[in-house]
Formats: C-alpha cells, structure tokens, sequence
C-alpha cells in the first residue's frame, strides 16, 4: 500500500506529516525552523527526497532553504532575489505610485522532471526560477513587465505571487496568479504573458470587469484535464 506525505507550513515552523494509503495513523516530523514563519514548504515529483522551504521572519527577513534528504537535514540556499533591470512603479494602496521591492517568497513550484529546477513567486508581485536547486535565482522579468504593471495594486495581504501552475503537457504553458492583479498565462516559457480574467466581476473595482485589478486568491488545474482550471 502506497504511503502519503503531507507537507505543512505555519507561523511556528515546518511539520512532515507521514501515512500509510488508509490514513487512520500520522506520524508527525517537526517542527523544523521552529518559531519561524513558514510560506510555503514544496516536495520535487522528481525526487521525493529534495525539498524546499521559503520562511520569513520580522526580524531576520525572507531565508530559502533545502532538504536533499527528506527533511532529515537543512542547507541555507541562494536569497538574492533582484528586479531585473528598472524595477519601476506600480499602484499602491492610495492609487499612487509605488517602487517594485522585494519582500518574500510566496510560493515554490518546483519542475516536474528536474529536482533542480523551481519557479518562486514573490511578493511584490514577481516571478523566479532557480535551475541549480536554488543556488542563484533569476527573475522572468517579463510578467512584471506586463504593459499592465504599473496598474497593479496590492491586496490586503501585500501584492503578491501566489499562485503557479505548470501544465503537464506543455513545458512552456505557466499560469500564475497574483493579488492583486489577476490570473495570466504564458506559452512561451514566460517570454510574454496575457491576462486571463475574462468573466471575473469585482464590485470594489471602478471597471468590474476590468482586463486587470483583480484579487484572485487561488488557482488549481484539474487533475486529469488540464485546460481546466478552479480559481
């Protein structure tokens, strides 16, 4: 009987919770980084061993950090994550101007065929990939780019990179989602990108039905059909 992994992330640390297929028991690992604020913990398909954990801290700021066995051991790994070029503007709460700065990451996708490989969405709303298991990071510069940018806002929670989908299919089809901006998509590998909002209504939004403004708050694909997405 396969067994099932569960990996949690919460204000107080990181938890590996561990089954058997029926479920009735757990065994729970942790906490690991105790006391620390934990974004987002993501296992590689590729490698069952290999994991990755994004934490912050008000004191000690935004940490990335790797398993290779795991979760039985921790290395610090690469924490540069850098605007490229002009970081330029977006709208901040009071509709003014507002400098791109990085704050932590949100969430961790990693590669379904290469443990080494993983996209990290970032807050304020970025987007990063890692090709040497999170030793250096570099951004997809043109999400940001989006003619649509500078009319980004953030939501309550910050402006923030929450979402990232990789179609199974198709190694250059991304979907992200951002607070709040919106969903987009991409089919090049993230050269360009689109909104995809068509058919969202936002109220508070002075256009409801605007190309961008909106606070998604999560995305999901189908498990088996993925030209279908769940926001």
């Amino acid at each position: 009987m396969s067994g099932v992994r569960v990996l949690v992330g919460t204000r107080k640390g990181a938890f590996i919770l561990t089954a058997d297929g029926k479920r009735d028991h757990w065994t729970v690992d942790g906490p690991h980084f105790g006391g620390w604020e934990i974004f987002h913990f993501a296992g590689s398909s590729a490698d069952p061993n290999r994991l990755y954990v994004s934490q912050s801290s008000g004191w000690f700021g935004q940490t990335m950090q790797r398993s290779n066995d795991g979760g039985k051991t921790w290395e610090t790994v690469g924490n540069e994550f850098a605007y490229e070029g002009e970081a330029g503007t977006h709208l901040w709460y009071d509709g003014t101007p507002h400098p791109w700065e990085f704050k932590r990451v949100w969430h961790l996708e990693p590669s379904p065929s290469d443990p080494d490989v993983v996209y990290a969405g970032a807050e304020d709303a970025s987007l990063f990939i890692t090709k040497d298991g999170g030793r250096s990071w570099k951004e997809i510069s043109a999400l940001r780019r989006h003619e649509s940018g500078s009319r980004w806002q953030p939501g309550a929670g910050g402006m923030c990179l929450h979402t990232i989908i990789l179609d199974p299919n198709d190694p250059d089809r991304i979907y992200i989602a951002i607070s709040a901006a919106g969903a987009f998509r991409t089919d090049d590998g993230g050269a360009t990108w689109r909104p995809i909002n068509r058919g969202l209504k936002s109220n508070f939004l002075p256009e409801p039905e605007a190309e961008v403004g909106h606070c998604v708050h999560r995305m999901t694909m189908h498990p088996s059909k993925p030209g279908v997405l769940f926001m």
